[in-house]
């Protein structure tokens, strides 16, 4: 973890989730032509409420002494897998749906759904001294726990004064009944097409937060009840979130554990704020730290995302650490070198590439013509395997385990950054990542990307060396509690080893289809493969992916036997 001294904001330790649950009760409803549609049944928070007023929301509410009641489970039938906190869940959500919109989850005694004659006999809030559970016992009914499943489960973002820990459940709507609102939490009960929702609400005829339209989204893959409840029935939810907030365009945006921003938002405000500006840009600097800062060069495009991150380690008492400079753009070099106070002491490039290493020497020159010494260019010269725009030979080559160390005063005492060379061929042979050990980062280069795979391109690239690289970095993550991957495109990354595990899965799973594409078309050409291979990705981008296709098929035929 990050240094606390080092950290942007103070701590603020977030408020408490609150336990609540959720259902989201769902139909087949018929469709013109004879087709069948899933709706989900949603109603309108009062405009008075203290939660979100106004907003369209499932029925559910917060979760009360009476739902965790043994005496009140017993009263209840469930599956084998839940336990007592999964059947508190589902005997809240139960309770809810009948006190908010009238809907009974429950079943008399031959199996049958309770009906409307069931539901007039009960009342929505029991007098003190009774459970809804037992008023529904006196009506010989038992709760139908066992059909609520689990589809996800919610905590509010960091940020928001008041959170909830919410498990979003879902169970198919009792045949014969009708949702009727209690007038006065909920209004407008209405059945509605999850891609209608959120089509009404994109329009602005809809309100809804954040967690709801992202679980419509989800919803809206399923093409009937049937499928949902059999995604759902392994008993885990199918995600499990906590968002995090930063600012787009200036607005407040929010991101689940699957988006570029989440990690960085984890690095930058890990108790939650809403400050962290998320808009790509190359004007100014991005402190993520405050002994890391990141200036992105202004040469966005297809193979370089935004544009190429330049980083620099450091602060004004132990002076600063470039890392790739990027392209040789005076005007991003200018302000690389005024972010550092002039006081820059070492320029380290991770490879040769054309958007990482060429403005080392530039920066070098502007360093030294205004006073200071002038900083080395540090790297790995390139290999003979390199192309052209790819020559670079640093004035002093580094080893793989060498430290590179700044040490200064600092206000609160002597303070000291220690990047770690770690050797990493693959995407390029002289490839190489940092690891600020101090504060468990990783500097990925083109390594590990964020929003995209690197390219390996044959020879320089090397898709054997590439994975053994992975390896490598997963080990030095794990003997350095490393959480954080800062790469040079795109994003910081959480869970960094996490990182690395879905980007190696995923680089063993294309090579799976590159060998079935071969099995399927032994004397195929490259450009038959990768139609096979690619399939997934867009026609336009088939001539770059045939760079890392060959480097796939090297190392293929590399694991044949008889060439080991």
């Amino acid at each position: 973890m990050p240094r606390q001294n080092q950290q942007l904001h103070p701590h603020r330790e977030p408020a408490t989730p609150l336990d609540a649950a959720t259902v989201l009760l769902l139909r087949d409803a018929p469709q013109p032509g004879g087709a069948s549609a899933l709706e989900v049944l949603m109603t309108r928070r009062s405009d008075k409420a203290s939660f979100v007023p106004g907003a369209y929301v499932f029925p559910g509410g917060g979760i009360e002494p009476q739902d965790a009641d043994p005496a009140s489970h017993a009263l209840a039938d469930h599956r084998p897998a839940q336990d007592a906190a999964r059947l508190t869940d589902a005997m809240a959500a139960i309770r809810e749906s009948f006190e908010e919109l009238g809907v009974l989850l429950a079943r008399r005694a031959d199996g049958s759904w309770a009906d409307a004659d069931d539901i007039a006999a009960l009342e929505r809030k029991p007098a003190p001294g009774t459970t809804f559970a037992a008023q529904c016992a006196a009506r010989g009914l038992r709760l139908a726990a066992d059909a609520v499943y689990q589809l996800a489960h919610w905590t509010g973002d960091r940020n928001l004064p008041k959170r909830f820990a919410v498990p979003f459940l879902v169970a198919r709507m009792p045949a014969g009944q009708e949702p009727v609102a209690d007038e006065s939490e909920q209004f407008e009960p209405v059945w509605v097409r999850p891609a209608d929702a959120l089509a009404r609400h994109e329009a602005g005829q809809f309100f809804m937060i954040f967690p709801t339209i992202r679980t419509l989204q989800r919803l809206a893959q399923f093409a009937d009840v049937d499928a949902v409840l059999a995604a759902v029935a392994g008993e885990k939810p199918l995600w499990v979130s906590s968002p995090r907030s930063g600012l787009l365009g200036g607005k407040e945006a929010r991101f689940m554990e699957h988006e570029p921003p989440y990690g960085e938002l984890a690095l930058v405000t890990p108790t939650g704020r809403s400050e962290h500006a998320l808009d790509w840009q190359s004007e100014t600097p991005v402190p993520l730290l405050r002994n890391v800062q990141r200036l992105t060069a202004p040469n966005p495009g297809v193979m370089t995302g935004p544009g190429t991150n330049s980083y620099l380690v450091g602060d004004p008492g132990t002076g600063y650490i470039a890392i790739d400079p990027g392209p040789a753009d005076l005007a991003h070099l200018e302000r690389l070198w005024r972010a550092a106070g002039g006081d820059i002491r070492m320029i380290a490039c991770t490879h040769s590439h054309a958007d990482h290493s060429p403005g080392a020497a530039p920066l070098q020159a502007m360093v030294a013509a205004h006073g200071r010494p002038k900083p080395p260019i540090l790297g790995l010269p390139s290999a003979p395997t390199a192309r052209a725009a790819s020559q670079f030979t640093p004035d002093r080559a580094l080893q793989s385990g060498e430290l590179l160390a700044l040490t200064g005063q600092a206000p609160e005492g002597r303070i000291t950054h220690t990047l770690e060379v770690v050797h990493t061929p693959g995407h390029a042979a002289n490839h190489l990542c940092l690891l600020l050990r101090e504060d468990g980062l990783l500097f990925s280069g083109d390594h590990i990307l964020n929003g995209s795979t690197t390219v390996i391109d044959p020879p320089d690239g090397n898709m054997a060396d590439y994975l053994d690289s992975l390896d490598r970095l997963d080990a030095l993550c794990a003997v350095h509690g490393v959480e954080f991957i800062l790469p040079a495109h795109g994003y910081v990354l959480g869970e960094a080893r996490a990182a690395i595990a879905r980007l190696k899965a995923h680089r063993l799973a294309r090579e799976a289809k590159v060998l079935a594409a071969m099995q399927a078309l032994p004397e195929g050409s490259m450009d038959d493969w990768v139609r096979l291979a690619y399939d997934d990705v867009p026609p336009r981008m088939w001539p770059v992916a045939q760079r890392s296709l060959l480097a796939h098929v090297e190392r293929i035929r590399m694991l044949e036997p008889g060439n080991d």
